[in-house]
């Protein structure tokens, strides 16, 4: 082959981690407040205590596939009469087979252990035999999703072989390094997990302690006593919940106390900046001017005897004196006492610091160790000390056995009670009270709700409208004219203004159950849907020397601590005293001094901090970009080479980065070309490497080139690209090898691979063979092959992980390409995958459209590098699953090698013990990552929710969408691990049991109707729409690539985009009137309502714009007025509108101005540029319209009305 003008002809073939950091220790038991006489309030919302049961509630399983009517395939008039009726009752009595029975359940009535087989609570389904299996056993059955996969190590880099979704074990806060996790299973997806104790050590990750090797028995699980004539399985965790806090602490080794001893008498202000960036914009913010003392280098470390008292440790009668300071009764937050700083050796080796290697979080008059181990970046415990910042000793407690649910605990949450605070509070305790300190206002603590939610006593007010119960059966309109929001939390003004926004931290539950037990009633999920790294208008940028941390559980101060006065704040999720630094006493917004609650770290619960060099364990990294393209006659013939070179000229300046950043190329066929770019050659330089059984780089100092400095010879290589292969007849694919040599040649710095592949591997290491029997997908029974066929690219995706490297895939392929296996390089590298299937620029130009667009916003939107992510809660929760694309580094730990603002995770939680001692609980994510200036920052992220203890206020607090996001991802890992029938299964009986639960609470509720609470009244509606969505609907229509792709969709999409995809918004867009309409920007924007997913809906007299998120359908009836299709869509009539039109023109008309001005509005409100695509009634394309219409019967799944009678008939049973 020839090569282009501009380049030589090809020569001749060249010849030829880190130790998973300590948990947070266990606090010592505290009393969060002064016990306090009840309030004794009649059951609220109509419920009563005898109500309230305990059983599980099993139900046998849902049919796969419903037995449709007869319909004839052409439409009536009205599109509803032939596909929505009721049907008669036989139509709901489908006769279940044997092998439907043993239906898994969601939830039972027992606590939820982890290694359960019970549904999609646990990730993963077992055999009954599994359930009297001991805790090592159930880890290796935890994870293996893959069979055919075998479990890899990644030596090299000394990091556990974990996975994108990690069932973590439910121990409780012990001491995790004390866990010696067993080898999983050779299917495992994750490889073997180690502890501290097994990692090797690698290079730049230092080893500082060492731990036994320690095991616990734990109790074998119970199995539960299940009703004759139900074959579901059930477990119980009494046994196991128990047994997590026998786990030994008895560490062994020392780690020396280190202080810094430096002059605390500064007095002098503290200068700081505090910036708003707004999204896309890199803010410089100029260092603090720290006036103070001598700062000790961090090197410096001494060594203080163990046994020195702390001259300035506050007497009890100072303390309870400050609890009152500033006039506000902080009647449990602050009275609780705190854990002392402990000094022992055991403590010590537990509290390692994973993000700060230096004190950043206490006085200036004690230091830190240093502590060089990539995995102390961001957060974990910390090293303490015996210096004044010590806390008052704890007082001693009894232990408190948890009472039987329904009895003895208070008849209304703290959030719905009017408690009056008690006046004796507002008192000093003694006469010891210092009254020369200054009183100043504070928002209320954490803890504090029974006093500041005054006015919700449930005596005086109606029953909340999220507790309506509704009549799903007769209610048929229950989908709102407006889309749905997140649900607000209870909480008084204050805290609600102050806590995170949904767009970024969402609960599945924003009243938080006070036990397991409570939580097992309701039957609901309790997990976190996460944004962490999205776009915001509105940014907090922090710069400080010191960065203001919990020395105990190294929370980030946040406004849901409580200060006791002015030089003590305690944490709001461990209830540790800590010290208030000097420098944070000055408020750089005011330029005032002693007020650190009007600090901006405590005004916004988002935030994001300049790190210091602390934070780092090596310089920032250059921002690298590496393309790997395809361009055998696949790909060439499909024309996307030009589109990919086309946006990388468009946006070669636009690439995130600063005046180091770096990029190369690699192309590849049957063979793999290199490209030398090296700044003062006359033109690029291709270097062919034809031995791809043993790949190696040519010339490895010029492949990857600074941009400024090579930008000319980059954009003749672009230029020239697309004709350098035209000719080629090249069939193979040799995607392994070209992995492989962009993994060498990226090891050095890091950074993004982007790799596009148009077909199957089918040379070197890697290579793959089809897999999908046309003939058998019909099968409603079982989808084979969701798993990846070879391990190879979960391999390199960990080796890539472990050099800070992300693989970001891009299929565009019209046959199938194994999806299943080629995802895995981007699952486990924290990439992300974008798939174009039947691409062809000419052919299918939607599709061609829809890549230039998403390559315009993938090549220009922020990115983050080397990141970690860790989420903590408040005591007595745990979190014990992830689900998204990222590397589990060590048991809370997430590893991001890239982190992009499109990109949401979700986590599983559990109650481990009771939280009775507080009335709020609060979550907080840390994400620690280099931006692409070569600034260290950490975003963070806090949500704060109440605490009940009624089954109705768990209810009341619901939020659906989150729980059926939540319940999306659970289901994909069952479909995985499992099969997809018991995902289908698990899902409907998630609906089944909490309805149930609901239904038999509720004295007066009639027990044969299906009543839900107005809050989850969509439940059934989300549920059959997931149902019917690609990831795990039956039926002829799904390729198996489709299928896995819906599946990575799920996993790695944050919330609002996700909910798109499984419910889309349908509006009817040829009235559009400016009543209702909204001003944006000097633009009336119209609001429509929105229409039932029906063909009820739909008429051939109007037109209808449907957004599922990436794509909008503009469907237009047959019989259309004309003067909409003319000002519209700028065609005299219906038979002249094209059927491949993709954009609304600009035309000097109102409707026009309307239409587009909301199709804008909708465009703007999301990341990515979706397509549109125009519709006509006789077109092909219909049918991608009308398979989003989830209310009618498809091929095999029910109708919205069949659904909720088959409900109500499992719920009857």
């Amino acid at each position: 082959m020839s090569a282009p003008a501009g380049i030589p002809p090809r020569p001749a073939a060249a010849p030829g981690g880190a130790r998973a950091p300590a948990a947070a220790p266990r606090a010592p038991p505290c009393q969060n407040g002064p016990v306090q006489n009840q309030m004794q309030f009649p059951f609220g919302y109509g419920l009563h205590l005898e109500n309230y049961s305990d059983s599980s509630g099993h139900y046998p399983q849902v049919p796969h596939e419903a037995v449709p009517s007869q319909l004839n395939n052409q439409y009536v008039a009205d599109y509803h009469s032939a596909c929505y009726s009721i049907p008669v009752q036989s139509v709901m009595t489908p006769s279940v087979g044997p092998s439907m029975l043993n239906t898994q359940q969601l939830y039972s009535g027992a606590p939820h252990p982890v290694e359960s087989a019970g549904g999609l609570t646990q990730g993963a389904i077992s055999s009954a035999s599994h359930l009297h299996t001991s805790v090592p056993q159930s880890y290796s059955a935890l994870s293996s999703h893959y069979s055919s996969s075998t479990s890899s190590s990644v030596a090299s880099q000394g990091f556990p072989l974990s996975s994108g979704h990690y069932a973590m074990p439910t121990v409780s806060s012990a001491v995790y390094p004390n866990l010696s996790y067993p080898s999983m299973s050779v299917g495992s997806p994750y490889g073997q997990v180690f502890t501290s104790q097994s990692l090797p050590a690698v290079g730049q990750f230092k080893e500082t302690n060492t731990f036994p090797d320690q095991s616990s028995t734990v109790p074998r699980t119970l199995q539960q006593q299940v009703p004759l004539g139900y074959n579901s399985t059930s477990w119980s965790t009494s046994d196991f919940q128990s047994a997590q806090d026998n786990f030994s602490r008895n560490n062994t080794g020392s780690l020396a106390k280190a202080s810094n001893q430096i002059n605390t008498d500064s007095s002098h202000p503290v200068s700081q900046n505090v910036q708003f960036t707004k999204p896309g914009v890199e803010t410089s913010v100029v260092s603090s001017a720290v006036t103070s003392s001598i700062r000790t280098p961090v090197g410096d470390h001494l060594t203080e005897p163990a046994s020195v008292p702390s001259n300035t440790q506050p007497s009890e009668s100072l303390l309870q004196e400050g609890m009152q300071y500033g006039g506000y009764i902080n009647n449990q937050a602050s009275s609780a006492p705190a854990p002392l700083s402990s000094s022992s050796d055991d403590e010590e080796e537990d509290e390692e610091d994973e993000e700060a290697a230096i004190d950043s979080s206490s006085t200036t008059s004690s230091a830190s160790p240093v502590i060089n181990n990539y995995d102390a970046l961001e957060g974990g415990g910390y090293p303490e000390t015996n210096s004044a910042a010590s806390s008052p000793a704890p007082t001693p407690q009894t232990s408190r056995t948890p009472k039987p649910f329904g009895y003895g605990y208070p008849t209304l949450q703290p959030g719905y009670q009017n408690a009056t605070p008690s006046t004796s509070a507002m008192q000093p305790s003694n006469p010891g009270h210092h009254s020369g300190f200054q009183q100043y206002p504070q928002y209320p603590g954490v803890n504090q709700l029974s006093s500041t939610l005054g006015g919700l006593s449930l005596q005086h007010s109606q029953q909340p409208e999220s507790l309506r119960p509704v009549n799903l059966t007769q209610d048929r309109n229950i989908l709102p004219v407006s889309p749905v929001l997140a649900p607000v939390p209870n909480l008084n003004s204050d805290l609600r203004k102050l806590n995170c926004s949904p767009d970024s931290f969402r609960c599945t539950l924003t009243n938080i159950p006070q036990t397991q037990a409570l939580l097992n009633k309701a039957k609901l999920p309790l997990g976190l849907l996460l944004h962490p790294f999205r776009d915001l208008t509105q940014l907090p940028v922090i710069t400080s020397s010191t960065i203001v941390r919990c020395r105990s559980c190294r929370t980030y101060i946040n406004p849901f601590v409580s200060f006791i006065d002015q030089r003590r704040w305690k944490c709001n999720l461990c209830y540790r005293v800590n010290d208030v630094p000097e420098e944070f006493m000055y408020n750089p917004l005011t330029r005032s001094y002693g007020e650190p609650h009007k600090r901006p770290e405590v005004q916004n619960s988002t935030v994001e901090f300049i790190a210091s060099s602390d934070y780092m364990l090596r310089p920032p990294q250059p921002a690298v970009y590496l393309f790997v393209l395809d361009v055998s006659h696949n790909a060439v013939e499909a024309g996307y080479l030009t589109i990919v070179c086309q946006s990388l000229l468009e946006n070669l300046d636009k690439l995130p980065g600063d005046s180091r950043t770096r990029i190369g190329f690699i192309t590849f066929d049957s063979t793999v070309q290199f490209y030398n770019l090296q700044e003062g050659l006359s033109q690029p330089q291709m270097l062919i490497v034809s031995d791809i059984d043993d790949v190696f780089l040519p010339t490895p100092d010029s492949l990857l080139v600074n941009l400024h400095e090579s930008k000319e010879l980059i954009k003749d290589l672009l230029n020239a690209l697309p004709n350098m292969f035209i000719n080629t007849r090249e069939t193979h694919s040799a995607l392994g090898p070209a992995l492989q040599a962009a993994f060498k040649l990226m090891s050095p710095t890091g950074g993004r691979i982007s790799v596009f592949q148009s077909q199957l591997p089918s040379l070197g290491a890697g290579l793959l063979h089809s897999r999908e029997d046309p003939n058998q997908r019909s099968s409603t029974k079982v989808v084979q092959h969701l798993g990846p066929a070879t391990d190879f690219y979960k391999k390199l995706a960990l080796d890539c992980s472990g050099q800070q490297t992300a693989v970001d895939l891009f299929l565009l392929s019209s046959q199938y390409s194994d999806l299943a296996s080629l995802a895995c390089m981007s699952k486990y590298s924290a990439g992300c995958i974008y798939y174009y299937p039947s691409f062809h620029h000419s052919h299918n130009p939607a599709q061609a459209e829809k890549l230039q667009k998403d390559l315009k916003r993938y090549l220009t939107r922020k990115i983050g590098f080397e990141a970690v992510m860790r989420i903590r809660c408040t005591k007595g929760l745990s979190i014990h699953t992830f689900h998204g694309n990222f590397f589990v580094r060590s048991t809370d730990l997430l590893s991001l090698a890239n982190v992009n603002p499109d990109a949401g995770f979700a986590v599983q939680m559990s109650i481990e013990e009771s939280l009775t001692d507080t009335s709020l609980v609060c979550f907080q994510t840390a994400l620690l990552y280099t931006s692409s200036k070569g600034e260290r920052r950490i975003r963070v992220h806090t949500l704060c929710l109440p605490v009940v203890t009624s089954l109705a206020d768990v209810y009341a607090g619901a939020d659906v969408q989150a729980a059926v996001c939540l319940l999306a991802n659970m289901a994909v890992d069952r479909s995985v691990s499992s099969s997809l029938s018991d995902a289908r299964d698990a899902l409907v009986n998630a609906v089944v049991d909490s309805l149930s639960a609901y239904i038999s609470t509720a004295s007066n509720l009639q027990q044969s109707t299906l009543i839900a609470p107005n809050s989850l009244k969509l439940f059934p509606l989300y549920v059959l729409a997931l149902l019917k969505q690609k990831a795990f609907r039956t039926g002829t229509s799904t390729r198996l690539d489709d299928r896995i792709y819906a599946m990575c969709q799920i996993k790695s999409q944050p919330l609002v985009h996700l909910m798109k995809m499984i419910h889309p918004n349908l509006y009817r867009i040829d009235r559009l009137t400016s009543e209702g309409a909204i001003h944006v920007n000097d633009r009336v924007v119209p609001q429509p309502p929105l229409q039932k997913l029906s063909a009820e809906k739909l008429t051939r007299e109007g037109a209808f714009l449907m957004d599922c998120g990436s794509i909008f359908y503009i469907w237009i009836g047959k019989s259309c007025d004309n003067s909409f299709i003319k000002d519209v869509l700028g065609y005299p009539n219906y038979a002249s509108v094209p059927q491949k039109l993709t954009q609304l023109p600009e035309l000097d008309t109102l409707s026009s101005e309307r239409a587009r001005s909301f199709v804008s509005w909708l465009r703007d409100s999301r990341p990515l540029n979706p397509v549109l695509q125009v519709i006509k009634d006789e077109s092909p394309a219909k049918t991608d319209f009308f398979q989003h219409l989830v209310e009618d019967r498809t091929e095999a799944a029910f109708s919205y009305y069949e659904f909720l009678l088959h409900i109500q008939q499992q719920i009857c049973k």
